[in-house]
């Protein structure tokens, strides 16, 4: 079948990956110039490091994440009062395991391609019509194509998923929480293989040296409403705004966040979709079921879906209606439990008081303890699900 992916982040590359090896013609189009640069970084484990292995790229996530020997909690003046060790974490995976940023994810499975599907940069669709025996794709270019299948793995503020199911208001729960991401070059102080965070009532700020001399800050705070939308010096106003007043090294971050070399700042929502597809239109990734950042596992869960739905449209020979219910049937149950676990965490990121505050941390520092430390994370590194097997070429 022509199939039209609409999305070159993790879900859409991974998903192209698979159609193409069953032997689909896949256009990949993405709205943005090239491939996106920088973000946060990502603890990547589970069955998506399964499906990365499938690929054959877990060897360049090992060459490019990053192996911390310490995560820290420091108080206001900069010293330490809670930490524990991720290679704890990393051996309760049995090393199956990574930490890297997103971007970098992004692009080993798109290098996985090898040029073997169509990709258009900077554009994307602009309207769709689906007569039942295929979709006419009309893309913000003027162009016009038709497809027998469009999938959007384009994201939260998904354009596929506005046009074939409506606006995204009627789909998102809001958590109340915003996160900004950027990094800085020459920033000091470095702590090399250490992720250090403060956190006071109402935010928390997270700073990473990355191996290029650059240092990574990923930064959530409490904020209901709307948030500035492609306006950075907007974004970077209302990031100056709400943490007036925040300690720590803040007041140096925010000096120096006109020199960011790349700025992202998006709300934590999750989009609670009645179903994933409509005729020919298929959701992957955060466009169908975004579990938000606090979930810790977004990127995984997308290149799980993506692999689930290739799976299920091989094994349907071409029924792409039995495939789409197969692939929700598989994922939905999984899902939506990441879902609900990600909004009784947000109290964790971003205390909401003094009294939540102190908890957060006192938890924080109990992870120091082998026995606590495995009785809080060991069960979330296996994901009860069962991978269909590699399908044939």
């Amino acid at each position: 079948m022509r199939v039209l992916i609409v999305g070159a982040g993790i879900a859409g590359p991974t998903l192209a990956y698979w159609l193409r090896r069953t032997g689909h013609d896949v256009t990949l189009v993405e709205r943005a110039p090239r491939l996106r640069e920088g973000g946060y970084v990502v603890d990547f484990w589970g069955a998506g490091f399964e499906v990365a292995e499938r690929i054959g790229i877990v060897p360049r996530l090992r060459d490019e994440g990053y192996r911390f020997r310490e995560a820290r909690e420091v108080g206001g003046d900069g010293r330490r009062i809670a930490h524990f060790d991720p290679q704890r974490v990393i051996d309760g995976a049995a090393g199956r395991y990574v930490t890297i940023g997103r971007s970098d994810l992004s692009r080993a499975i798109y290098d996985a391609l090898d040029g073997d599907v169509e990709t258009i940069f900077g554009d994307t669709v602009a309207a769709l019509a689906d007569d039942g025996g295929r979709v006419g794709v009309t893309f913000q270019s003027g162009a016009e194509r038709e497809f027998d299948l469009v999938v959007g793995a384009d994201g939260l503020h998904s354009r596929v998923r506005a046009l074939a199911f409506g606006p995204e208001r009627e789909f998102e729960r809001h958590l109340d929480i915003a996160v900004a991401a950027f990094d800085i070059d020459g920033y000091r102080p470095r702590d090399e293989l250490v992720a250090v965070m403060h956190t006071e009532v109402g935010a928390q700020a997270l700073r990473i040296a990355l191996r290029d001399g650059a240092t990574m800050f990923c930064i959530m705070f409490r904020h209901e409403g709307e948030l500035p939308v492609d306006d950075v010096t907007a974004q970077q106003d209302l990031l100056r705004e709400r943490l007036t007043g925040f300690g720590w090294e803040m007041p140096q971050i925010l000096a120096q966040l006109p020199q960011a070399r790349t700025f992202y700042m998006d709300g934590a929502s999750q989009m609670l979709m009645p179903s994933w597809s409509r005729g020919r239109i298929a959701l992957v990734g955060d466009a169908a079921a975004c579990p938000s950042l606090l979930a810790g596992q977004g990127s995984a869960l997308a290149m799980v879906e993506a692999y689930v739905l290739a799976c299920a449209l091989a094994e349907a020979s071409g029924d792409h209606r039995a495939a789409f219910a197969d692939y929700e049937n598989r994922l939905a149950g999984l899902v939506r439990r990441k879902q609900d676990g990600a909004v009784g965490l947000s109290g964790a990121f971003v205390p909401r008081n003094r009294m939540m505050l102190l908890l957060r941390n006192a938890v924080f520092g109990l992870m120091g303890v082998p026995f606590i430390e495995n009785l809080a994370i060991g069960r979330s590194l296996r994901d009860p699900i069962e991978l269909p097997p590699v399908p044939a070429g």
